[in-house]
């Protein structure tokens, strides 16, 4: 992954509403934008926006089924960001990191 890469995904989990957003859609199989929008505080247009920058990062699809729009996570993408952030990170002692 490359560093573009880690910088979209952190910047959409970064935000505080979208993180909660992803964790609700993280807990379940799937989850249906009026669920959402159910949660307090959350106005329809924040969802959808929100959704969008989720799904841009890639940690979300979404499908439509007749006026229901549901989203799920996509585990691999959050995978392959913490192995990322894993190999960014110098452990004292392990390795030296060139700059």
């Amino acid at each position: 992954m490359n560093h573009s890469r880690i910088q979209k995904i952190s910047k959409a989990l970064a935000d505080k509403t979208r993180l909660r957003i992803f964790e609700a859609i993280s807990a379940k199989e799937e989850t249906r934008c009026s669920e959402l929008v159910a949660m307090r505080g959350v106005t329809p247009a924040t969802v959808s926006h929100h959704l969008k920058v989720l799904q841009e990062a890639g940690l979300i699809e979404s499908r439509r089924e007749g006026l229901f729009v549901f989203s799920r996570s996509v585990p691999r993408v959050m995978q392959e960001y913490i192995r990322a952030l894993t190999k960014i990170v110098v452990v004292p002692g392990s390795r030296s990191q060139k700059w």
